[in-house]
């Protein structure tokens, strides 16, 4: 059996977000207006699989939302160039430091971010 593995990825949400979820506002002081607001995620699909998931707010096989509903009311596209340089990650735990890592990092540029 194939080991998983866990990729990071990075969706442009709507500008909306940020003037009409105080969640959101509020996860982002820092942001200025200037560059995009994103959501940081990590998954054990490829990224344009997981996108579509939180798009079509898909369902686990126990019924569990699958989809966050920051990206499926706000996601806009895949942004490759955010996260096409990290390499596959080999364990959960590893994925979700670096996608907290990532998260953080695009933070300090200004980008407004969301991340679980």
């Amino acid at each position: 059996m194939a080991k998983v593995q866990y990729s990071i990825y990075v969706v442009e949400l709507s500008k909306k977000i940020y003037t009409e979820n105080k969640k959101f506002r509020d996860a982002n002081p820092q942001f200025n207006g200037v560059l995009e607001c994103l959501y940081v995620g990590m998954t054990s699909k490829t990224p344009k699989e997981r996108f579509e998931q939180h798009k079509n707010g898909t369902l686990s096989k126990k019924g569990v939302n699958l989809s966050s509903s920051m990206v499926r009311k706000y996601g806009l596209y895949l942004r490759g160039s955010l996260y096409n340089h990290i390499p596959l990650l080999p364990t959960k735990a590893a994925a979700l430091k670096m996608e907290k890592h990532l998260a953080l990092e695009l933070r300090r540029k200004k980008y407004a971010v969301w991340f679980n």
